[in-house]
């Protein structure tokens, strides 16, 4: 399965929307480099399928690139649907899932705007196994395979 990365996007404190930056700098085992988000857990990254946002925003939602507090927007994978575990390649980086959804924040303003927030079912968590440059345009591979073969 691949996907296209349609947008990088970071955010400087926590519990803020992410604003689209083209491009970035995943760093191994932390994140995207000056995204809050960035440490040393399970969530360093966060990944958002373009389709279910675009499903979001028929309903009414006028929400852009970053407003969910993803770092990757991606057209072409239901990322929800893959198991945890899964890894995605795109160039030289790779990623692995940790986590699928999780609960807005209290005060949502998505949820607060819209009455629902897709983030607790559609959107994925990873962290980086292998860091690299990753640019809008590029193509994300979801990795098949043995889980040993893959480092």
């Amino acid at each position: 399965m691949t996907g296209i990365i349609r947008a990088v996007c970071i955010s400087e404190k926590k519990g803020t929307g992410k604003v689209d930056i083209g491009q970035g700098q995943f760093v191994e085992d932390f994140g995207l480099e000056g995204d809050a988000h960035g440490g040393k857990w399970h969530r360093q990254v966060s990944l958002l399928s373009y389709e279910k946002i675009e499903e979001f925003k028929a309903l009414g939602a006028k929400v852009k690139d970053g407003d969910f507090g993803e770092n990757l927007v991606v057209s072409g994978v239901d990322f929800a649907a893959l198991p945890v575990g899964s890894r995605f390649q795109i160039g030289e980086v790779v990623l692995e899932m940790t986590q699928i959804g999780k609960e807005c924040h209290h005060g949502c303003a998505i949820a607060q705007a819209v009455g629902k927030c897709i983030m607790p079912t559609e959107g994925v968590f990873a962290r980086v196994i292998k860091g690299g440059r990753v640019r809008v345009g590029d193509r994300l591979e979801v990795m098949e395979g043995e889980k040993e073969s893959w480092n």
